[in-house]
């Protein structure tokens, strides 16, 4: 659902409302991603959820990491802006490695699993495996939309 700010003039245009959210890909040095399986729809995703408003990105990413997986992460760079054209959501992720902490369920969470790249791939929809193999690569962020299922081409 996008909501609508009116500017103060009644005859402006309204501009649309977006909800930011943050996810964290956290790579072992073996190589493998720590991702969870949602408790709420069953499907596998990189940790991550709503930034609030007076949160700064790495802090909300640190704070969702571990508050779904009880993994307490260093956030190392932006790799990926991705926009769902549908919800009106943009997703801000990084790349983070492990700084203490153990893998547990939480309310979010119904697993938590170490897997890799191979098996993010045949896990995950192809809107959250683009955001790990995106993340795995070096150089600058990566900017995608999606329809909350595919991904938009010629971006």
């Amino acid at each position: 659902m996008l909501m609508y700010m009116s500017n103060t003039s009644p005859k402006a245009p309204s501009t649309p409302l977006h909800s930011v959210s943050v996810a964290g890909i956290v790579v072992r040095e073996d190589g493998r991603v720590l991702t969870i399986r949602r408790a709420d729809n069953g499907t596998w995703e990189p940790p991550g959820g709503v930034l609030e408003l007076a949160e700064a990105p790495e802090d909300g990413v640190r704070r969702e990491v571990y508050e779904e997986t009880g993994v307490k992460v260093q956030v190392d760079r932006l790799t990926g802006v991705y926009k769902n054209t549908s919800r009106g959501i943009v997703a801000l992720v990084f790349r983070c490695r492990v700084e203490g902490g153990h893998e547990q369920l939480s309310d979010e969470s119904a697993a938590v699993e170490w897997l890799t790249p191979d098996e993010v791939t045949n896990r995950m929809a192809e809107v959250y495996a683009v955001r790990v193999t995106d993340a795995l690569l070096d150089g600058a962020p990566m900017v995608r939309a999606h329809d909350g299922r595919k991904l938009a081409q010629n971006l």
